[in-house]
Parts: C-alpha cells; sequence; structure tokens
C-alpha cells in the first residue's frame, strides 16, 4: 500500500492564495466601477437631447404646415387640428384645419432628467422654443437650460 504524501494537508486554497484573488477582484473593481457609475445619467442626457431633437421637428413641421406655432405641446399629438396657434409676437391666430397634418409625434415626451415636462415658450420673441425642465448641469457642466 502507497501512503498520501500530503498527510494531514488538505486540498484547497491557502490564505495568501485567497488574499490574492480578492486583491486582483478589488483592482479590477476600482477599474470599472467609476465607468457605470454616471452611465444612467449620461444616457438620460442623450434621451435628452434626441427628445428635443423629435419636439423641436415636430414643431417646425407644425408651424411649416399652419404658419403659426402650437398654442402647447399637446397640440403636438392631437389627431384634430386646435382651433388657434401663437404667431411670433404670441398672438393667438387661427389655424386653417385643412393645413393641419397631425399628429406630428405619437406622444409628447417627458423630459427624463426632471422626469416632468418640456418647458415650452409662449412668449413674444421665443415662442415655439421648447427647452429642458431640468435644473442644474450635466456630467460635462453645461446646463440643461441651454440644450
Amino acid at each position: 500500500m502507497q501512503r498520501n504524501n500530503r498527510i494531514g494537508r488538505s486540498s484547497g486554497f491557502t490564505l495568501v492564495e485567497l488574499l490574492i484573488v480578492i486583491i486582483v477582484i478589488a483592482v479590477l473593481a476600482a477599474i470599472a466601477i467609476p465607468r457605470f457609475i454616471n452611465s444612467s445619467a449620461r444616457s438620460k442626457e442623450a434621451s435628452l437631447h434626441s427628445d428635443l431633437k423629435l419636439v423641436r421637428d415636430a414643431i417646425e413641421r407644425f408651424h411649416s404646415d399652419t404658419s403659426v406655432f402650437p398654442p402647447s405641446l399637446d397640440a403636438l399629438s392631437s389627431t384634430i387640428a386646435p382651433s388657434t396657434g401663437l404667431d411670433a409676437t404670441g398672438a393667438s391666430v387661427g389655424i386653417n384645419a385643412p393645413d393641419f397634418h397631425g399628429p406630428y409625434v405619437a406622444s409628447v415626451p417627458l423630459d427624463p432628467v426632471s422626469a416632468s415636462g418640456l418647458n415650452y415658450s409662449v412668449t413674444a420673441g421665443s415662442v415655439g422654443a421648447v427647452s429642458s425642465s431640468a435644473s442644474g448641469t450635466d456630467s460635462s457642466g453645461i446646463p440643461f437650460s441651454s440644450y
């Protein structure tokens, strides 16, 4: 009979081997975690850029068809022409229903950063302008209001 040369020694990992593995995992985590921490914020910012472009294009198509700006953002998703729109001064102007070719968007998106509605201007000089309702700045330091 041959005896096992490892008498009294169990098979497994030594404490030093386990510590090395833990250190390697910690180093990898220290490299990877910072890359993913802001990924949610960056995806919301990208979504905001996309949503603003979509809504601005819809406002432009509405204006091109009717020669007025929509009275509210909800008019962009309407299947029925609103009775009035806004001219560049913010004055209410009647809409010729056959000129309306809506809906211009399926639904008006919410601001993904603030989770509330987008800001829509009906003030003279900026009628038809849409902007983010989020306050503060994005991950690059750019104010959301300037998007």
